[in-house]
């Protein structure tokens, strides 16, 4: 009987029925949207932060004391301690393995070069003092399980732009910064003879690109790993590793001390993709190296994902604030319309829970409509919104629609409870007498 009464009465007066699942549609459409995408938005963000390069950098212990000021690390990276390329696998095994999405080892050795190509072949500016950055571009890396993984300097040092290509690992090629290419005469095609400083050993090499990246790259010419090391006569060693990782923001937790933390919490930490877990599953993996985050890429990371996700919170709570309002207007203008069946039904004998509950019944199952339809409509507006932004949308998710309806039942009780309460305090004798 009591679920007869509620559907009698769900059919009855389909204008207001139709206007508070409106409204409760709208606003669980809304909140659908923003959770969804909230949830996909760390790690969409997260690839696209990766365009910024590196923000783990891999440097020899031995190298020298830490000097941090201001987050930016100034210790000296040229001179000190070797580490062993053929240990650079591992790196892919660590816990956190999947998310290491590039690695780079760089070898930077001072070079005097030459070009046969400019027009007074041992004139200043033919020959001269620069730097020879040996690094992977697409290097193949073997790793222990089997598989191969190609990465390089192209998903370290995106924003390295390269006229031309890129050299291939292993070969006599080479890419020149757009300064010193203007400096030496070089162009594309164009050979290059370089030497250590003791010109025991020449090399000569193919200019197959220019590079532009408005740091001292610049004024540097980008070699294979291979070929920095035969001038440094440092066969499969490099001076410094750049790592590119998906992470996630560092909050309180992130900060504190690994030391300092039980158990438990260590697991909970290790277990968490913050740049620091990562960091130290590295150096556990690669002995004797020092693991520091490059904390103007991470920390800037960080801010932005916070705040994304705070304005789509923000927009989260007012649709649900919205919706709640609508509801709750509604609802008042349905109990002064039902003031009369309200005082009947007391008159016959029913008490102030059983109308309140009955009231709220109603409204609950114009909840479950209302954040049904809703849920569809955010499905779709999450589509555009991830489209749009980060050109792939995110998926729909079980968990969403349960936590909608969820939203939806409690933002319609909250928005009907003065009403209701209104409703069951309205007293059967007023209404006969028709007062």
């Amino acid at each position: 009987m009591f679920l007869r009464i509620v559907a009698d009465s769900f059919g009855r007066r389909p204008r207001h029925k139709l206007l508070t699942g409106a409204a409760l549609a709208l606003g669980m459409g809304v909140a659908t949207a923003a959770l969804s995408v909230s949830l996909d938005v760390g790690d969409r963000l997260a690839k696209e932060f990766r365009s910024l390069g590196a923000n783990l950098i891999v440097t020899p212990q031995a190298d020298s004391l830490p000097l941090e000021i201001g987050g930016v690390d100034y210790r000296p990276v040229n001179a000190g301690a070797y580490l062993p390329e053929a240990d650079l696998p591992k790196l892919k095994t660590i816990f956190w393995r999947h998310n290491i999405v590039g690695f780079s080892p760089i070898l930077e050795v001072p070079v005097e070069a030459w070009s046969p190509a400019s027009k007074t072949s041992f004139s200043p500016s033919a020959f001269g003092n620069a730097t020879l950055i040996g690094a992977w571009a697409k290097h193949t890396v073997a790793i222990p399980d089997g598989s191969t993984y190609v990465s390089g300097v192209e998903k370290t040092n995106p924003w390295w732009n390269v006229e031309g290509k890129w050299f291939d690992d292993g070969s006599r090629q080479c890419v020149m910064g757009i300064n010193l290419s203007k400096r030496f005469g070089v162009k594309i095609g164009d050979d290059l003879n370089v030497s250590a400083e003791d010109h025991s050993h020449w090399i000569t090499m193919r200019v197959v690109g220019l590079v532009s990246s408005g740091g001292p790259e610049d004024e540097s010419v980008i070699a294979p790993l291979t070929v920095a090391q035969e001038l440094a006569d440092k066969p499969g060693q490099y001076r410094k590793l750049y790592v590119s990782a998906l992470t996630k923001p560092e909050d309180a937790f992130a900060r504190r001390d690994p030391k300092t933390m039980t158990p438990v919490e260590f697991d909970r930490w290790y277990c968490t993709p913050y740049i620091s877990a990562i960091a130290l599953q590295i150096s556990e993996e690669l002995k004797g190296t020092d693991v520091r985050v490059i904390r103007r890429v991470a920390e800037g990371e960080g801010q932005i994902l916070t705040r994304v996700r705070l304005l789509l919170w923000f927009v989260t709570g007012a649709a649900l604030l919205a919706a709640a309002l609508a509801v709750g207007a509604s609802s008042a203008a349905s109990v002064i319309e039902r003031r009369t069946e309200i005082g009947l039904m007391k008159a016959l004998g029913a008490g102030s829970g059983t109308v309140g509950f009955l009231l709220a019944a109603e409204q609950l199952l114009l909840a479950f409509v209302g954040g049904g339809v809703g849920y569809a409509l955010g499905i779709i507006l999450a589509r555009l919104l991830g489209e749009k932004i980060f050109g792939a949308a995110p998926e729909p998710s079980l968990i969403v629609f349960f936590v909608i309806i969820a939203l939806a039942a409690i933002v319609t009780i909250l928005g009907s409870a003065y009403p209701l309460h209104r409703a069951s305090r309205i007293e059967p004798a007023p209404i006969l007498r028709g007062e």
